[in-house]
């Protein structure tokens, strides 16, 4: 869904054997406010059939970071800098990647 609008640097976390938080959290870089919006909408209008609304969106376009929370898998939707800036990756580096996508 990400990569088909888009999305770049897609990564799934595996994130149960390092925290409590969520499961999984999948990290995603837009290039610009109106694509992370765009990410964010399209992901929000396809999943909701299959596991419903987020419980919890936090951000916008404008912030450089969206979250999206779905309970036990977490969307985390920035600009480049941003991303580099809160090094998500780096953070949790001890949870194991399961998909890296260019």
């Amino acid at each position: 869904m990400l990569e088909e609008r888009q999305g770049g640097e897609i990564s799934l976390l595996d994130m149960r054997q390092v925290t409590i938080l969520a499961d999984y959290f999948v990290i995603c870089t837009g290039t610009s406010e109106r694509q992370l919006k765009t990410l964010a909408d399209s992901l929000s209008r396809e999943l909701k059939e299959e596991v419903g609304r987020p419980i919890h969106v936090e951000g916008d376009g404008e912030s450089g970071w969206i979250l999206l929370d779905y309970t036990d898998v977490v969307v985390h939707l920035f600009l480049p800098d941003v991303r580099s800036f809160y090094a998500l990756e780096e953070l949790w580096k001890d949870a194991q990647t399961l998909v890296h996508i260019q």
